[in-house]
């Protein structure tokens, strides 16, 4: 389908909003007692720094709720307050923090039905209000809301919107759109149903193996080689690419987008691959024939993750990173922690400290375990921050908790 077109038609709608409702200054005082706190605005003003007794807490200076997630949830409570009879629903997590979207549910925000990756839209009727969340929702899901009927309120990310433009226009000038990206998030569903050919890299070694494919095929002198090389690609990313995606015909020509929440340093390495590979392959007078980039790296989480990456150079007994097991650019500021050896641990609530001195966490990559005895003995060090979607007012109670157990 012509994404453009139906995008331009849907901003006409008057069923469709993506700038909320003028009630900024009726929900800013539920949104400040909900995630705002006084003992991090006293930390920021103290230099990031909390002396507890023995403990020492240094955050960095640049954590939690960006403006994108602030927009997202401000539009959330708007559309509760503006329909306050209306069925309401949110076609995924408005997102991804248990106690932001807990609060919804407490408001009476229904949320689409999610069964083996599948979503449930059959409850859904015709002048029902859906919101969809700051990361975006396909094109598919789009069209099926407004041909039902449905009043759409759309708080996806300014920054997820630029990067489906930048999708839009590699399928302009027909080229495959590489996405750096997790294929199963929502985000990056969500920019792929608005590119034409597209390939999902989850890292620098998946775009190594693209990038290897593509110069093997201009050296290949063996078809009965090629032809085992490519079986062998395509069950690799049978189900990270778009549907009839042929390597040997859509790698000719590359772009490179990237979901918003990724790390920012191999994203610039990926580009970096790309450029080279299609330098090498085509040469310098042809590169702009089969390769486009464009900066699709969200501020924010670029701040987060340079913020983290200083607070890692300080001397630390310990990081605790806040956010939710399925926040992306929660797990790649842990990612940061544990690639420089600091014994960290991923929390998506309070209560996930204690009781006693014990701690429930997530390790990068692996299950829920939990670690007993937690806090060491002595004086203590302890880093904090928290991805995108994390309020406040949570960092505020896991320093309390921090507080209460080093008290013990």
């Amino acid at each position: 389908m012509d994404t453009r077109a139906f995008k331009r038609s849907l901003h006409h709608s008057d069923r469709y909003n993506r700038r909320g409702f003028g009630r900024a200054d009726e929900v800013a005082g539920s949104l400040e007692q909900a995630y705002q706190s006084d003992l991090i605005a006293s930390i920021r003003e103290n230099g990031y720094e909390l002396r507890h007794g023995r403990l020492s807490v240094k955050l960095a200076e640049a954590f939690g709720f960006c403006w994108g997630v602030e927009r997202a949830v401000a539009m959330a409570y708007e559309t509760r307050r503006h329909y306050p009879t209306e069925r309401i629903w949110i076609t995924n997590e408005i997102i991804h923090n248990p106690s932001v979207n807990h609060h919804l549910r407490e408001m009476n925000v229904l949320f689409i039905s999610v069964e083996d990756g599948v979503k449930d839209f059959s409850e859904v009727a015709s002048g029902d209000v859906v919101i969809l969340p700051a990361f975006g929702a396909t094109v598919q899901e789009m069209q099926l809301l407004n041909e039902r009927g449905c009043h759409i309120v759309d708080t996806t990310c300014p920054w997820v919107s630029k990067v489906w433009n930048t999708v839009e226009k590699h399928k302009k000038h027909a080229f495959t759109s590489i996405i750096h990206g997790k294929v199963k998030h929502e985000e990056t569903l969500a920019t792929s149903s608005f590119a034409g050919t597209y390939l999902v890299v989850l890292d620098l070694a998946e775009a190594q193996m693209v990038s290897d494919y593509i110069l093997a095929g201009a050296e290949a002198a063996d078809p009965a080689s090629r032809t085992a090389d490519r079986e062998a690609f395509m069950d690799r990313f049978a189900k990270a690419c778009s549907p009839g995606f042929d390597p040997d015909r859509d790698l000719v020509r590359v772009g490179v987008a990237n979901q918003t929440t990724m790390l920012k340093s191999e994203t610039e390495e990926i580009g970096r691959l790309f450029e080279r590979t299609m330098l090498q392959r085509f040469g310098p007078t042809q590169l702009n024939e089969h390769f486009l980039a464009f900066n699709t790296i969200c501020d924010a989480t670029q701040e987060r993750q340079d913020a983290m990456f200083a607070l890692v150079d300080e001397p630390l007994d310990l990081m605790v990173v806040i956010g939710g097991y399925n926040s992306s650019n929660t797990t790649h500021l842990q990612e940061i922690a544990v690639s420089r050896g600091i014994r960290s641990f991923h929390i998506d609530t309070p209560e996930r400290i204690g009781p006693g001195n014990r701690i429930e966490h997530m390790p990068l990559g692996g299950d829920l375990e939990t670690v007993e005895p937690f806090l060491p003995e002595g004086p203590l060090r302890v880093g904090i921050t928290s991805g995108a979607s994390t309020p406040d007012r949570v960092v505020e109670d896991v320093i309390r908790q921090l507080m209460a157990l080093s008290d013990a």
